[in-house]
């Protein structure tokens, strides 16, 4: 079976609020002129891409991951971007960059106070994202602010928002719901694929057909795929080096963590939805699969 390759997003469904965008960017140039007052926009809540809305947010349209496989939200109606990228660690990174999402900018050193709660909670803990500068950037400047969660919040459903953002005399907020489950709430911006309904998914592993067999079922312990990796998170890494393993769906690096049997042989994925589609597939055939070790940067 060939490996097919899918871009994707990390399902974390990001929205980004902001007042009167800058007509001339680039935003970091010290000429750059005095902006218009941020203006109030009413909204509801953004709910397809489990995105946070206040009085002051307007939903953005998706975009494609970003360098650092984090998600892109759109300040000042695409002016400017921020690349936000949710670590297994708790760390949290938000990158800026221009209109261009490729195009890296500094803005204002500053820090940035904003508040992070469970999804539904009420209760709120405060975040701080301090500026990281990194190479290239100019004195009192920086591209990168870095954050860290609560402990006891890491892995959990999340609501951040920062009050204020400052670029070139602007202010903007911003305000984004990290969902860390990889694919639960996929959609056909995603690129990547769903999760099964229950039912198709015990039908899928646990009866044989194709080259999915009575044994593979028993060697993966009699269990469908969200079953047997219940809490573990799906951290995509979209750039694996020579010699990592991939998966075979989405060609991104696989994570041992995520090993599925399949006609006797043991192929690693990056999440169980990929799981459930390379099994579909395998049920579907009679030819020979690809041999796992072939699935290689």
């Amino acid at each position: 079976m060939n490996a097919k390759t899918l871009g994707f997003t990390s399902l974390i469904g990001l929205a980004a609020t902001f007042g009167c965008a800058p007509s001339s960017p680039p935003p970091n140039a010290e000429t750059a002129p005095k902006l218009a007052q941020e203006k109030s926009t009413e909204v509801s809540k953004a709910t397809q891409h489990g995105a946070m809305a206040d009085s002051n947010a307007v939903t953005e349209h998706g975009h494609k991951s970003g360098a650092h496989g984090g998600i892109m939200v759109s300040l000042g109606r695409d002016s400017y971007h921020i690349e936000a990228v949710f670590e297994a660690d708790g760390v949290v990174r938000l990158y800026t960059l221009g209109n261009d999402e490729s195009r890296v900018i500094d803005v204002e050193s500053q820090t940035l106070k904003g508040f992070v709660k469970v999804e539904g909670d009420t209760n709120a803990n405060s975040i701080v994202f301090e500026a990281s500068p990194q190479d290239g950037d100019a004195p009192n400047r920086t591209s990168l602010f870095i954050g860290k969660l609560p402990q006891e919040l890491v892995g959990k459903n999340l609501e951040v928002t920062v009050p204020n953002v400052n670029i070139s005399g602007e202010r903007f907020r911003l305000g984004f719901t990290s969902v860390t489950a990889a694919h639960d709430t996929s959609d056909a911006a995603t690129g990547m694929p769903d999760k099964l309904a229950d039912s198709a998914e015990r039908d899928l592993y646990l009866v044989p057909g194709g080259r999915y067999t009575a044994a593979d079922i028993v060697a993966n312990g009699n269990a469908t795929a969200s079953k047997k990796f219940r809490g573990i998170k799906s951290s995509h890494d979209m750039f694996p080096k020579d010699g990592d393993r991939i998966c075979p769906i989405t060609e991104t690096k696989a994570n041992p963590k995520f090993t599925w049997v399949v006609d006797g042989k043991a192929y690693l994925f990056c999440c169980p939805p990929c799981v459930d589609e390379f099994v579909k597939t395998a049920k579907a055939s009679s030819d020979p699969l690809a041999e796992p070790d072939s699935y290689v940067k």
